[in-house]
């Protein structure tokens, strides 16, 4: 095959996978605009006109924007523990080899083994136990120890590649540890930071099973568990849940366009480096 064949086939096959990939946001978005009656008839359809009332119900008739602002303190709650905890447990244990730092590394790697169905049961026990079922600290504390295993693997590797000499420099011109890690090399570890905010930030705000087990149910959870809330066996409204399902993905995309020029170079660094 010649080589100009082989690149068009592959330009095919990877404007059918773009295709593929937008057609879930293409029919949210259609599906927003229009009347239940629409929806039932033609799903695939263009609107027939804007319909911004779906919308006006969605926010001021139901308990979506406390779900709202429930998922967003969970969200930014979540990746500011992350980014807090986890770049200094990594530069620990790749820079300063404490005691035991390679055990203690492979055991944070570990978890990324065991399967969160696992150890579903027992967690919530646990939880129940420290009085962290029920409220909003429970899914933050798991969120947060889950991502761990990833996040450590992602910074050690990505620290490995910065030059000891520049933390000699500072160490030189008089910073601690603390202040060498915070002024000099944190600063370096952006793109490794924007992917880890774009991972978990994308895989806690859309999290269901989570907030739907562990909060109270006589309270507003999060998005998602409102948007599952608004389809019951009777009734459903369809364009009340295709309008939340729509209000739920602008803060995704707007965080995805923001952090992706960093987002690609993050992962490769770290799978490379590793």
């Amino acid at each position: 095959m010649k080589k100009s064949e082989s690149g068009l086939g592959l330009t095919v096959v990877g404007l059918l996978l773009a295709v593929l990939s937008f057609f879930p946001v293409y029919f949210s978005l259609i599906s927003a605009f229009k009347s239940n009656g629409e929806i039932m008839r033609d799903p695939v359809a263009l609107p027939t006109g804007l319909r911004w009332d779906n919308f006006v119900y969605l926010w001021e008739h139901t308990r979506y924007p406390a779900a709202f602002l429930r998922s967003s303190f969970l969200t930014l709650t979540s990746i500011a523990l992350i980014i807090l905890v986890i770049p200094i447990a990594a530069y620990v244990l790749e820079r300063k080899k404490v005691r035991f730092s390679g055990l203690i590394y492979i055991y944070f790697i570990a978890g990324m083994m065991i399967p969160f169905q696992a150890y579903m049961i027992p967690l919530f026990r646990q939880l129940k136990v420290l009085g962290l079922f029920g409220n909003m600290a429970g899914p933050i504390v798991i969120y947060v120890a889950g991502s761990i295993p990833f996040g450590t693997l992602l910074y050690a590797s990505f620290i490995k590649g910065i030059p000891k000499e520049v933390e000699e420099a500072a160490v030189i011109d008089g910073c601690n540890t603390l202040q060498t890690f915070w002024k000099i090399v944190f600063p370096l570890l952006t793109p490794c930071t924007a992917s880890l905010i774009i991972l978990n930030g994308m895989s806690i705000w859309n999290d269901f099973l989570m907030p739907m087990l562990v909060l109270p149910s006589s309270q507003a959870k999060t998005v998602n568990v409102e948007i599952f809330a608004f389809v019951d066996q009777y009734a459903s409204r369809w364009d009340v849940v295709f309008a939340g399902t729509f209000c739920s993905i602008i803060p995704v995309l707007i965080a995805f366009v923001a952090l992706q020029q960093y987002f690609v170079k993050g992962i490769t660094a770290g799978t490379v480096k590793g």
